[in-house]
């Protein structure tokens, strides 16, 4: 089959704006992220993973693709229960693995260590984290952007990573792996997210240091770059002009469904990349940086 012939163009994609945090069950068209076009090979059978922000979008198709690779999955969720129960099922039906969901805030510390020792005391060990969670909020004008939002971007994009490394660290062995979400933002800019492009900046220079950091311990860590993705965040939080058509800006002129992000998430995770750490590895569609 074609995969391409069934990826959502721009054109398909018309004006929108739900409240923030949007369902994914509310989006037209509805976000691939069933993994339908995936072929697992086992690569990731008795592993343990922790997925943050996973109840929809990106992380939803990672916590698939994982348990399809044979790993154990949980999922921690801020608000959305039923998108995150959605992803439980998904996990259940489609990667013949049950999804342990935890509701939580990556802004809270206690929060953070509750979540992974829910993990292990579930399943025994954690081998993966993927820091996912993120906050974003369009402004047109810089004087818009109110201390609150810049606090809540920062808190969750930035100390919310810190903190589920610092809850997880003193699980993970050699062998073991952190990846986390930037953005190609992160090393663009862009003038309507200035306060979401400098949390992933944050985040990519947070990638390297870590992976130098724990370089000794054998704990690899790299980033996973997207481009322009079609996920609840982009009615909830973008100009509904901007959601009209999204997206054109790379070479391949339109955003990726989220299980076109899940491989890239599953390699960095598996042994097949043994020999990658501090990496910041894009999947932006031709969204060319520096």
């Amino acid at each position: 089959m074609n995969t391409e012939e069934r990826r959502p163009t721009p054109d398909d994609i018309p004006p929108q704006k739900l409240d923030y945090p949007a369902s994914q069950r509310d989006m037209t068209p509805q976000p691939d992220s069933d993994l339908s076009n995936y072929s697992p090979a086992n690569k990731l059978v008795g592993r343990v993973a922790l997925i943050t922000g996973a109840d929809s979008g990106i992380g939803r198709a990672v916590a698939i693709a994982y348990a399809m690779e044979g790993a154990e999955v949980a999922i921690l969720y801020h608000t959305n229960e039923t998108d995150a129960k959605d992803t439980k099922k998904m996990v259940k039906d489609i990667g013949n693995k049950d999804c342990l969901i935890i509701q939580g805030d990556v802004r809270n510390y206690e929060e953070c260590e509750n979540a992974v020792k829910q993990v292990v005391e579930r399943f025994g060990k954690l081998n993966i984290l993927v820091n996912n969670a993120a906050y974003q909020m369009t402004q047109k004008k810089f004087e818009d952007i109110s201390l609150e939002q810049f606090r809540r971007t920062m808190e969750t994009n930035v100390f919310g990573y810190f903190y589920m490394v610092k809850a997880a660290l003193s699980y993970l062995e050699e062998g073991d792996v952190i990846i986390n979400t930037g953005s190609v933002v992160g090393k663009m800019g862009k003038g309507m997210l200035v306060d979401y492009s400098t949390s992933k900046g944050a985040v990519h220079t947070f990638t390297k240091s870590l992976a130098l950091n724990l370089g000794d311990r054998g704990i690899r860590v790299n980033s996973v770059v997207p481009g322009p993705v079609w996920t609840p965040n982009i009615p909830a939080t973008m100009p509904i002009e901007k959601v009209d058509q999204y997206d054109t800006d790379g070479i391949i002129k339109r955003a990726a469904q989220p299980e076109e992000l899940a491989p890239a998430y599953v390699f960095l995770a598996s042994s097949d990349s043994s020999f990658v750490t501090g990496a910041l590895y894009d999947v932006t569609g031709g969204q060319l940086s520096a």
